[in-house]
């Protein structure tokens, strides 16, 4: 807390607070409290509505928007986090599972707006703490998992986690909005329903206890002296305390009607008094409405006519709907910033911000869709321009030359690019840097503080200067740029426009427009390109085995150059890529052969490295896909497939034909699997196995052709 107190700025005068980053003193390094010196203004739940109505001029004036958040954690598991080797679907389960798992902590909003006067970028930090408190009593509580290394990361570049929690805004996304929406007007009707339709009898409580009989009847002699006195001198309760022989009420107007509030009661006590009146007052109502704060308060109202209670009741009920629609819409919270972004469909600046958009999709919008082509199309109509600084750093030679063998990050961007870095002089450049100012308009309660990175206000303030300086490595003119000018349109940025890098390896991007997948430019394979029908997955080593080893095994049996690559997910599961499709079979079939088969060859054959103890599994790719879409959250992969195939058998099995596998094991124990050996010119010689000893590895995938073409000619016929 120290540390964020020595970042207060002093309250300034009153006028605007202006900082130019060329003039910025550096950021020190290695993160710490140091504040970077640029004003960014912290939003909590207590000043959140001053905020918007600040807010919405800015972003309507903004010529783009940076956007960026903090979150919980990114994975929870190791082997969730994206591989070259995930097929789109698959990056696409482990970026909704992420989304889903961890809550967003804070929402960084900076618009920027360019000033022709001042040939500069104007821009507002806006720094929103965010924490998923129950708001409704009808919804159920936020759950959310923390991932230390991440809640440590935060730690180290000191997050305010107090105030986080205690002062964090909370949020209804659209979809719970709408579904708490449909839940009042179906209570409303069943409510206005159910008065209507009310007997004398309905809900009566049987009167057992001494105490209860006492109690009803005093409250009946009560209500009826108060009632005698009202009705013999109209104009009595005007005088607030209406005096009666059995007891005294404090008389008050509900809707122009006098009426008694009942206060002190018990919930029980309330019931008996609602039975006396239902049985012995027609004139006299029971009513219950809700304040501000969401207390309760109950009154007893007199209405002289039964037209005039239908009335007064029907009044009640909307205004109780009105009352309860009106916390629903007060619960929306931190979602009006994202509302106020969509409804002004201005250009939003991310830094690898895929995450960050599912998990605004996934926390303001609903629940995020099946496929990833429509989560694309979906995002698209929320936010219809998008660009991502790291997709633009990829586009340009100049840019990807100055970067080149340093990290994407976007403190590393924001170092080499912007000129508030000290290391921006050490780079020559014949392009002029692009001059921002960061204002504040705060005066005497000061709400900013110096911004750090790793706080979202902040990094969506950095992740606009990176955006300024590379839209001038597009050729981009601001000095031509007009208050009216879309940004988005401009026709030198508008074709990198709405293509996010799925994950920093995939070697793509994907249009948002479409909801199709392109090849990133510039991007450089660690593996070769993946063929999906080509891999197997193998899981549930019973020791530690090398991708090396597993590689070199599979080649003994399948030859020299029969597997292209072997990627290991965690310690339990790898997935190998054949050269050829059909060895992806061979392989299945195979290795269901050795498990079953009681002899030698089931002991010394060369996977028996990769089939020790009989715990390994193997299936297809889509097996794969299957296992990453279950919500089981387990830390070990074949943890994880294990406890997906415990609910899934039959469609996780290795799909390898019973009557195939009886037919090659009888072969191999009648000794009559033909012998068929690969020999260094690739030709096969053949002879008659004559005992189990000689059988090899080649002879059992052979009978396995032989069978799988002889079930094939069995079918046709």
């Amino acid at each position: 807390m120290q540390g964020r107190l020595r970042r207060l700025l002093p309250a300034p005068p009153p006028r605007a607070l202006l900082f130019r980053s060329l003039s910025s003193s550096p950021p020190p390094k290695g993160g710490g409290d140091g504040g970077s010196g640029v004003p960014v203004k912290q939003v909590t739940r207590g000043n959140l509505a001053e905020v918007l109505e600040e807010l919405r001029g800015r972003v309507r004036e903004a010529t783009f928007v940076g956007l960026d958040l903090e979150m919980s954690g990114v994975t929870s598991a190791p082997w969730r986090d994206t591989f070259e080797l995930d097929r789109d679907d698959v990056r696409y389960l482990k970026l909704r599972d992420s989304a889903e798992r961890f809550a967003a902590l804070q929402l960084g909003v900076c618009p920027f707006r360019w000033d022709p006067a001042k040939s500069a970028f104007v821009a507002h930090p806006h720094n929103f703490f965010i924490f998923p408190r129950k708001e409704l009593s009808d919804c159920p509580s936020h759950e959310f998992l923390c991932q230390t290394t991440s809640i440590d990361f935060l730690a180290k570049y000191q997050f305010d986690f107090n105030t986080c929690f205690r002062e964090g805004i909370s949020y209804l996304s659209r979809a719970q909005e709408e579904e708490a929406l449909q839940k009042l007007n179906l209570l409303h009707q069943d409510q206005t329903s159910a008065s209507s339709t009310a007997s004398e009898g309905d809900g009566d409580m049987p009167l057992e206890r001494a105490a209860d009989i006492l109690f009803t009847e005093r409250m009946k002699l009560n209500f009826k002296e108060w009632r005698d006195v009202i009705v013999s001198k109209p104009d009595s309760h005007l005088l607030g305390n209406t005096k009666c022989a059995a007891g005294q009420f404090q008389t008050v107007f509900f809707k122009m009607r006098p009426a008694i509030m009942l206060n002190g009661f018990s919930s029980h006590q309330l019931q008996l008094i609602e039975q006396v009146l239902r049985k012995n007052f027609r004139d006299l109502v029971y009513v219950c409405t809700f304040g501000e704060d969401d207390t309760s308060e109950k009154r007893v109202v007199y209405s002289d006519t039964d037209e005039d209670k239908i009335l007064l009741m029907k009044d009640v009920q909307e205004d109780l709907l009105k009352s309860r629609e009106a916390r629903v819409k007060s619960a929306i919270g931190i979602r009006h910033v994202i509302d106020l972004l969509s409804s002004e469909r201005k250009l939003i600046v991310g830094h690898s911000c895929i995450l960050d958009i599912a998990q605004v999709y996934s926390k303001f919008v609903g629940p995020l869709p099946s496929s990833i082509k429509e989560f694309a199309l979906s995002i698209h109509k929320i936010f219809p321009h998008i660009a991502d600084t790291r997709h633009l750093m990829s586009v340009n030679q100049a840019v990807q030359k100055l970067m080149k063998q340093k990290s994407k990050s976007l403190s590393s961007a924001f170092s080499f690019l912007c000129p508030a870095s000290p290391s921006y002089a050490m780079k020559p450049s014949s392009l002029s840097p692009v001059k921002i100012e960061v204002e504040g308009d705060e005066t005497k309660s000061s709400c900013f503080i110096s911004g750090a990175k790793h706080e979202a206000g902040y990094d969506a303030y950095m992740t606009g200067c990176v955006f300024a300086q590379l839209c001038t490595y597009l050729d981009i003119e601001f000095d031509q740029l007009s208050p009216q000018d879309n940004l988005a349109t401009n026709n030198k940025l508008q074709k990198h426009i709405n293509l996010l890098s799925p994950s920093w390896n995939s070697g793509t991007v994907i249009d948002l427009s479409s909801g199709m997948e392109r090849p990133e430019p510039g991007y450089m394979r660690r593996y070769p390109a993946p063929v999906y029908d080509n891999i197997v997955l193998i899981w549930g080593f019973m020791s530690k085995v090398r991708p090396k080893e597993i590689k070199d095994c599979i080649c003994k049996v399948f030859g020299l150059g029969s597997v292209i690559s072997v990627f290991s997910i965690d310690s339990t599961a790898v997935l190998v890529q054949f050269k050829k499709p059909e060895s992806v079979n061979d392989f299945l079939d195979l290795k269901a052969v050795l498990e079953r088969t009681d002899s030698a060859i089931s002991i010394l054959h060369p996977l028996s490295t990769i089939l020790e103890g009989g715990q390994t599994r193997a299936a297809k790719y889509d097996t794969y896909r299957d296992i990453c879409s279950s919500s089981e959250s387990k830390y070990l992969f074949a943890d994880q497939a294990e406890a997906v195939c415990a609910t899934s058998e039959n469609q996780l099995q290795e799909n390898v034909d019973d009557n195939l596998i009886s037919g090659v094991h009888q072969s191999i124990l009648d000794g009559t699997v033909l012998t068929s050996v690969n020999k260094g010119d690739g030709t096969k010689s053949g002879s008659k196995n004559e005992g189990d000893a000689d059988i090899t590895c080649q002879h059992i995938l052979d009978a396995l052709h032989d069978g799988r073409a002889l079930i094939g000619r069995r079918m046709r016929s």
